[in-house]
């Protein structure tokens, strides 16, 4: 859900993006590598933790599929598989900490799978896939669904998660549940992305000593990792999007309804979705399809009703950019010359697939916005949260937000030792979603990212697409001052309701930094295509090398 600090961060970033000037990048020679950097891309083979080991690595889930439907693995191999990579990679070695918590049914499942499959043929793309699922995605089994929270330890939900349920019907396998940041980092100021108080400190696979961003920091490291094929994430604001930017991979941010939210942990009504995680387009495109369905517990679902697909990969063009209008959100530019010259990189790019680019598109200033998101994130996180944790019946931990505030009170060298719970008191504080501020708010957010915004930049420009660079590189962790970093551009689509999408396009010293499509609501096919066509004409991927720090040129 929320990125890296929440909102809070948000508000740093806004107070970042006053002190910035555009950075003239005019003379630079435009590179999705910088040169400055002698990156892990040139690190020797015999160098690389994990690199060349792993015969999973960097697999797809259609060559998966292949494999299976050949004859040459079997579903409960590829569990077996990934269960020894995260005990290699995860547990030990570089100990990238992305999975908190394994399946012990997988094996299980795999084989009645592995049975199925001989019987009857499979069910789909997905059968006998091996995905990871964020630790807010409630799983009614034998794993405990906690938000990463000591508060919920032990607590297993009453019944599947809606989006469970779907993926469980599609035959994929659960292998575990991921680390986070805890309570999707919609806790308290100066937090640490991908840490939470029952799984520790995510690293990013790319270097550990770098950010795997937030909320979803696990699944992106996992996926980066090769310690799953896909895997899913859930987000508010930024928190598909901006940590598969840090770690390198595809996320899509869906539209709000595409995917019920009934069984996750809220943080807001209007802007909370999960959606999937993958190191291709195709990968992330496969397992969005079978994640959509209209759910009666989520009334937001039923204007997907005639607009969401079964199958998002037909939409995988690879000409897709031939006339498509794009506008380029400069906004978003200017946040570090080495960011610009991966996104002229990525511009170049799409000019020579045939976009066309409206260059600038504006769209309106975060200040126009103000706090109204985050007054918005507060009184739907109250009665979001306080209905989510009555639903888990009388023998939940905790029963209401208020429980919640006084455990993390009563634990507080465990759960408040490295940041406090400022939004949970300030969401504690707010009265019901009739009160003329939350209204008001919510209004104004409407105003501002969809008719002052995303809808009036396209209509203006007849786009098909806005794009921008999702973030910059991974910061450094700081556990004492929390997160810090560059701004990023995920607050439209996240406050619009709208889907996002976004993939690599280079690295700056090795780090991955991604650029992001996003446009009108339910039109994902639309940003499957086009994304899929920068990807194939790019290939900006690189696999990570679990380095202990970012390589800079001469150190």
């Amino acid at each position: 859900m929320p990125r890296h600090s929440c909102i809070l961060t948000l508000i740093m970033n806004r107070r970042t993006f006053l002190r910035r000037t555009a950075m003239a990048t005019s003379g630079l020679a435009a590179a999705t590598t910088f040169s400055g950097c002698a990156t892990p891309n040139h690190t020797p083979a015999s160098a690389r933790v994990g690199a060349g080991e792993f015969a999973l690595e960097e697999v797809t889930v259609l060559e998966l599929q292949g494999q299976l439907a050949a004859g040459q693995t079997t579903s409960t191999r590829l569990v077996r598989a990934y269960l020894e990579r995260i005990e290699a990679l995860d547990r030990h070695g570089p100990r990238l900490n992305s999975v908190l918590e394994l399946n012990p049914d997988a094996l299980g499942i795999a084989q009645a799978l592995d049975h199925e499959r001989r019987l009857q043929g499979p069910r789909g793309p997905l059968h006998g896939i091996p995905i990871l699922i964020k630790d807010n995605i409630a799983t009614h089994d034998r794993m405990t669904t906690t938000a990463g929270s000591l508060a919920l330890a032990g607590s297993v939900a009453p019944r599947d998660a809606f989006v469970l349920e779907r993926l469980r019907a599609a035959g994929v396998v659960i292998l575990g549940k991921t680390n986070l940041s805890e309570w999707a980092n919609f806790r308290g100021a100066h937090s640490t992305s991908g840490w939470s108080g029952r799984g520790g400190l995510t690293h990013n696979p790319y270097a550990l000593d770098r950010s795997p961003s937030g909320s979803s920091s696990g699944s992106a490291a996992a996926v980066s990792a090769n310690l799953c094929a896909v895997a899913v994430g859930t987000e508010t604001d930024g928190s598909i999007v901006s940590p598969s930017s840090y770690c390198g991979i595809v996320g899509i941010k869906p539209t709000v309804g595409l995917v019920s939210r009934s069984g996750i942990i809220p943080i807001s009504s209007s802007q909370d979705t999960a959606g999937p995680m993958g190191r291709t387009v195709a990968d992330a495109a496969a397992l969005l399809g079978a994640m959509t369905g209209v759910d009666a517990a989520d009334a937001a679902t039923l204007d997907s009703a005639g607009k969401a697909r079964d199958n998002y990969t037909r939409f995988l063009e690879p000409t897709a950019l031939r006339g498509a209008r794009l506008g380029v959100a400069r906004n978003y530019f200017g946040w570090h010359p080495r960011v610009d010259q991966v996104m002229e990189a990525a511009l170049a790019a799409l000019r020579r697939q045939g976009a066309v680019l409206i260059d600038p598109a504006r769209l309106p200033s975060n200040e126009k916005l103000g706090n109204a998101e985050y007054q918005v994130m507060l009184y739907e996180f109250k009665a979001g949260l306080n209905a989510y944790l009555a639903a888990l019946g009388p023998g939940a931990p905790v029963k209401s937000l208020a429980d919640l505030i006084a455990f993390n009170e009563r634990h507080r060298a465990r759960e408040l030792r490295l940041f406090g719970q400022e939004t949970l008191l300030e969401a504690q504080a707010k009265g019901p979603l009739t009160e003329p501020a939350y209204l008001q708010a919510r209004a104004r957010c409407l105003a501002w990212a969809r008719d002052d915004g995303i809808d009036a930049l396209m209509d203006k420009h007849q786009l098909d697409a806005i794009i921008a660079p999702t973030s910059g590189p991974a910061h450094r962790v700081d556990l004492v001052l929390g997160d810090t970093g560059l701004d990023d551009s995920t607050t439209y689509a996240a406050v619009a309701g709208y889907p996002s999408l976004t993939l690599p396009a280079g690295t700056v010293c090795g780090l991955p930094v991604g650029i992001s499509f996003f446009g009108r609501a339910w039109t994902e096919p639309k940003l499957i295509a086009l994304a899929y066509a920068f990807e194939q004409a790019t290939r900006a991927r690189s696999s990570p090398q679990f380095l202990p720090t970012a390589r800079l040129h001469g150190k």
